[in-house]
């Protein structure tokens, strides 16, 4: 598959989905994507400011146990595909079944919702592949509660190592606030990932600018459409987030304090900077295809240009040719002893003169 077709198949499967079932009641769990793990596996960092615990697949049962304790828990589970598993969850943090359907559909838009107890986040997490220069897209979701940070993900691997090394550290400010400072840090991890893969792009885009201008191909205008529609996919993952980090600043959320607020400013002028870059790059991207148009039109106009000063300095000598080439008996000229020489001299006369006015003019 083409570059540029693999990039509109990634656009065009960032929020699509196979449907659910018409006519199910609302909350009804249904995994809508692909699996992405074998198995799930449950991790959880229990801290506070004088202790820290930190498990690796653990079971549900464990988990439950830190439900109600004074320290902050996040807990992490890799692999939302296993509906019982997810269900269990939900009974064991009291999360309203809508949460748990919305969890499971890895289609969803990125949004904010606030239900009785907890406040649910998606989020596009994504990651840039140098290899094949692609956008890979992954839904996170993260439920807040009183205590606890609940993160549900596709598949191991993620964007917060700054938040575990933040975390491991007890002078850190993370390790005194609670879990809505938390959550604020694992947005933030995300919308700075963001800022990585658009630095990438940007570096793209600048070589094949460069390209453009110094030898301008087919292969570089589909890395171009290529990019361009890596953006497109980038832009539906990035735009909600604007509004998502607006309803966490304006709505009067209950579980997230107001010492929060500050850092939440900084996250709404971060996602508008996003959004900001993104749409430059997009313009970018637009103008390298009319810079590749120019190119090859200035390409052309150039040779045009050759060819037609060739004809121009041809014209008047094979009018010359054709007279001296009729087959007419009284024709002085061909009696005469220099008469060939003569018309050599006219030839190359009109030639060198031609030269000599388009170099004049500058046509060369």
């Amino acid at each position: 598959m083409k570059p540029l077709e693999r990039s509109f198949d990634t656009v065009t499967s960032l929020f699509r989905s196979t449907p659910k079932e018409i006519g199910l009641a609302p909350g009804t769990l249904i995994h809508v994507g692909q699996q992405k793990v074998q198995r799930p596996t449950i991790t959880f960092i229990d801290y506070s400011k004088d202790h820290l615990n930190t498990e690796t697949d653990v079971s549900l049962d464990h988990c439950r146990e830190l439900k109600n304790t004074p320290s902050v828990s996040w807990i992490n589970l890799d692999g939302i595909h296993d509906v019982a598993t997810l269900e269990a969850f939900g009974q064991a943090f009291d999360l309203h079944p809508l949460v748990l359907e919305d969890i499971l559909n890895t289609s969803h838009r990125p949004k904010v919702e606030e239900l009785e107890q907890s406040l649910l986040i998606i989020l596009k997490m994504l990651f840039f592949d140098d290899q094949t220069n692609q956008i890979q897209a992954e839904q996170i979701s993260l439920v807040l509660t009183e205590n606890n940070v609940l993160s549900f993900q596709e598949r191991p691997g993620d964007v917060f190592e700054g938040v575990r090394d933040r975390l491991n550290r007890q002078s850190g400010r993370i390790r005194q606030r609670g879990p809505d400072y938390l959550t604020y840090a694992l947005i933030d991890s995300i919308v700075d990932s963001y800022f990585h893969i658009l630095e990438k792009i940007g570096d793209r885009l600048e070589s094949l600018e460069r390209e453009l201008i110094n030898q301008p191909t087919q292969d570089t205008l589909q890395q171009v459409y290529h990019f361009k529609g890596q953006l497109i996919f980038l832009r539906k993952a990035v735009w909600p987030l604007r509004e998502l980090s607006n309803s966490l600043l304006q709505d009067e959320i209950v579980l997230i304090k107001e010492s929060t607020m500050v850092y939440l400013r900084d996250l709404y002028d971060h996602s508008v900077q996003i959004i900001d870059t993104l749409e430059i790059f997009r313009d970018t991207a637009s103008g390298l295809i009319d810079l590749y148009m120019s190119s090859v039109s200035h390409r052309m106009n150039e040779v045009m240009k050759v060819l037609t000063i060739m004809a121009s300095l041809f014209i008047p000598l094979t009018f010359v040719a054709g007279i001296y080439g009729m087959n007419f008996e009284l024709m002085p000229e061909l009696k005469w002893r220099w008469g060939y020489a003569m018309v050599w001299g006219v030839m190359l006369s009109c030639a060198f003169g031609m030269l000599v006015y388009f170099k004049k003019k500058k046509w060369f």
